[in-house]
């Protein structure tokens, strides 16, 4: 047994839908500008290929919880998004075998610091401080791939009871088989990642006191409320 100088932090977890057991979080990658309409909004290169980046594991936060505003930021902002589960990993994975890879599938919340990507986008610097903060990603309970995969299907947000984002997982720019090839291709996959798979168009700011609903076509919905910081 391995002495810890101090014990180590509690591993993180997000819950699997019709069961008491836990999904393990090992690695949280994110897809940024994989909707169309969404990189029209942004004035990005629609030819460009999507960009990856990642959150720290222990960013995840449950349904019904309550999300700090964050701190050094005026333009708060949420992004409803299809979050794959992966049960096995891989390199150099392909295509037409990357669904076998998948433990189930979830709706997530990539909370983003937009004046802070904003300004890292002007000076050419990763997008970090803007997508990988704390509690920075909420995602619903994991409904297993046994119960089907997710090629298709609505994808929404609302905002205190009005609806923002209204799309379909089925405009994905590149599909979750896809996504996980080139992940694979950039990084070892392992057991417990999450794949946020990008959001489309419709976001917008947050402030403190708002509601958020984050909803996809046959997964648990997802539920979480902005408070003051402590």
């Amino acid at each position: 047994m391995t002495d810890f100088v101090f014990p180590p932090p509690v591993q993180p977890g997000v819950a699997v839908s019709g069961s008491r057991g836990r999904f393990p979080v090992h690695r949280i990658y994110c897809v940024g500008l994989n909707y169309a309409d969404h990189i029209k909004e942004t004035g990005a290169d629609p030819k460009a290929p999507p960009v990856f980046f990642m959150k720290p594991a222990d960013a995840v936060v449950g349904d019904g919880e309550g999300i700090a505003y964050p701190p050094l930021t005026m333009n708060f902002h949420y992004e409803v998004e299809l979050v794959v589960a992966l049960g096995a990993g891989g390199s150099d994975i392909d295509p037409t075998d990357a669904l076998t890879r998948v433990f189930g599938y979830a709706v997530g919340n990539d909370l983003t610091r937009r004046d802070l990507q904003r300004a890292a986008k002007d000076r050419g610097q990763p997008w970090d401080i803007a997508k990988g903060f704390d509690r920075s990603a909420p995602i619903g309970a994991i409904r297993p791939a046994s119960a089907g995969h997710i090629a298709h299907g609505r994808i929404w947000l609302k905002l205190n009871g009005e609806l923002r984002q209204d799309s379909d997982v089925g405009q994905l720019v590149m599909d979750v088989p896809h996504t996980i090839a080139a992940l694979s291709r950039l990084y070892r996959l392992e057991a417990g990642d999450l794949i946020f798979t990008g959001t489309p168009s419709g976001v917008g700011p947050l402030k403190v006191g708002d509601r958020i609903e984050c909803a996809i076509e046959g997964l648990d919905l997802l539920h979480n409320h902005i408070v003051a910081a402590s």
